[in-house]
């Protein structure tokens, strides 16, 4: 399983169109087939800067089912949703999943 952890507001503080996200829903339903996406109740995250700032930031999260993980497509969809999102950094986390 692959999340994708997406902010809802820029950097600046301006809210991210719907047809952002309807972009990557769209992308990865073409190359993986299917997700789904915790889009009813946006996560709230906080974390602190070096320099002692507290940032505070609302995300929604896709979640894509994948049989093997390709680290390198991964990487690169994450870079290109960084230059998207205008993000430093974006989180795409992969964790193993087991079907009882």
């Amino acid at each position: 399983m692959t999340q994708l952890l997406l902010p809802l507001w820029s950097n600046g503080g301006e809210e991210f169109p719907h047809a952002l996200f309807e972009q990557v829903r769209d992308e990865l339903v073409r190359e993986f087939g299917g997700l789904t996406a915790y889009t009813r109740t946006p996560a709230s995250g906080l974390w602190q800067k070096k320099d002692g700032l507290t940032v505070r930031d609302e995300i929604i999260v896709y979640e894509v089912m994948v049989k093997d993980l390709d680290e390198d497509w991964w990487r690169n969809y994450r870079k290109k949703l960084e230059q998207r999102f205008g993000q430093d950094e974006l989180v795409i986390r992969a964790q193993e999943a087991r079907l009882l």
